[in-house]
């Protein structure tokens, strides 16, 4: 008896499934989300096949749960593990996306040669590239051991089979999109496609343990295409950022059920593969012009990593009718509104200005403490006063033009004595709780109230 088809439409953002097409997806509230695609009735749903009741699905007190120190593996990459929270969960599904081209199949890759030296067994699972461009990849980066095996499918069928005959530590997945089940007649990479698929794998990961990492493609916005559900099943989820045409790579963790979602890895594009950089704010910072005007160094916290960067700005007049305003790496409605405080509170008459406020490195930061270095850059631009090459400053800005207090005021006044500044800007307010700290030795501290005070600095 053949199949019975039917059609079933599904929102793109949240997989909000619907008999009929809507303009406006009930779950999420998005607009022309919805996609028509043909499901197979039948078999039915292969991730919520129900089992026999056994040992494994009977209830347990929160006592009895025992928590052993082995409960993460080392990936051996002290960026990606601070990412992860400190290294790789047994049984834990993470979904890395990001722009073709950026590196994910390195980083993974390399991943995979670190784990594998241990003589633990790791399984890459191509969908996209045959045996062949693995191989001149992997010869690229270094030498692998035995212990890393190669399997180009796309049927998860058979995915399951192998990982169930082999037992491997960890398991890479790449790409999700082209992954299918055949319970799903849709085309690999469709809606049901990812989220059938994904439901399959995060089944093998909790009943057998091991850990799976799958690779996301982006869509045009950045995210992860396929429907937002996707993100909500995994237990982490990590974004590699970069200018594909630039050597800086940004790894960040959006979501992560098992550590802090602010920290950041920070990797250097080299043709061996990926080279990690220990240290941002030196990285940052090299190459920053000296004695130029409108060029500021701030720090930025970055989970529990304080990072040093050059703020950049460009205050002239401008030529046309209506004034031109770009931010790069910041927010472009902060930078307007840092501008609008220093027209009304300083009466500087930079509204018939073209401005430009770059973070130089590449580095995409929103961190209210930048509004200090912000402004600061601003005047030191539009008046030509270069500030000292010495000089580091972090504090957020409110719109009656006083200088606010942010967090963790030490680690980043330590961050700028290590890299040899001599001088701090900071909020005042911040002032006292410095006082009982004796390894900031003798750096000159500078606090200010307004940016008033701001303009007097620069006077």
């Amino acid at each position: 008896m053949a199949k019975a088809k039917t059609t079933v439409f599904f929102c793109q953002e949240c997989g909000h499934e619907s008999v009929k097409w809507l303009g406006q997806c009930p779950g999420c509230k998005q607009w022309n989300t919805f996609v028509e695609e043909p499901v197979v009735g039948g078999k039915g749903n292969s991730a919520h096949k129900k089992h026999t009741t056994g040992s494994d699905h009977n209830p347990v007190s929160l006592k009895e749960v025992i928590m052993s120190d082995d409960e993460r593996c080392s990936t051996k990459m002290i960026e990606l593990d601070r990412v992860l929270g400190g290294g790789i969960v047994h049984g834990s599904l993470t979904l890395v996306g990001g722009d073709p081209g950026i590196g994910k199949s390195t980083l993974l890759l390399q991943m995979c040669r670190n784990i594998a030296d241990s003589e633990e067994k790791i399984l890459y699972i191509s969908g996209e590239e045959s045996l062949k461009q693995i191989k001149i990849r992997a010869e690229r980066i270094g030498k692998f051991s035995d212990s890393l095996l190669l399997l180009c499918e796309t049927d998860l069928a058979v995915i399951e089979e192998v990982i169930k005959k082999i037992k491997p530590k960890v398991v890479i997945i790449d790409s999700i999109q082209t992954m299918f089940s055949e319970d799903v007649s849709s085309a690999p990479g469709s809606v049901s496609q990812v989220r059938e698929s994904t439901g399959i794998l995060l089944k093998i990961a909790k009943g057998s343990g091991v850990s799976i990492f799958i690779v996301g493609h982006v869509t045009k916005e950045g995210t992860v295409a396929g429907p937002r559900v996707l993100e909500h099943m995994v237990d982490t989820v990590l974004y590699f950022e970069g200018d594909r045409h630039a050597s800086y790579r940004i790894l960040r963790a959006v979501k992560n059920r098992f550590g802090s979602t602010n920290e950041i890895g920070v990797f250097e594009m080299r043709k061996e593969g990926l080279v990690e950089v220990l240290n941002p704010s030196e990285y940052m910072l090299s190459g920053k012009p000296d004695g130029a005007s409108g060029s500021v160094v701030a720090c930025s916290m970055e989970g529990s990593r304080p990072i040093l960067l050059e703020i950049q700005a460009l205050v002239s007049r401008t030529n046309f009718g209506f004034p031109k305003r770009q931010a790069t790496g910041t927010d472009f409605n902060r930078v307007n509104l840092l501008m609008a405080v220093l027209e009304k509170r300083l009466q500087l008459q930079i509204a018939d200005c073209d401005a430009y406020v770059n973070i130089a490195g590449g580095l995409k930061v929103m961190e209210p403490a930048l509004d200090l270095g912000i402004v600061l850059a601003l005047i030191s631009s539009f008046k030509n006063k270069p500030i000292s090459d010495h000089v580091m400053a972090f504090g957020e800005i409110g719109l009656s033009g006083e200088v606010r207090a942010v967090s963790q005021v030490e680690q980043r006044v330590l961050e700028a004595k290590k890299l040899g500044f001599t001088t701090c800007i900071l909020p005042h307010a911040s002032m006292e709780s410095l006082k009982k700290i004796k390894e900031i030795g003798d750096i000159q501290l500078i606090g200010l109230k307004s940016v008033q005070d701001a303009l007097k600095f620069l006077s």
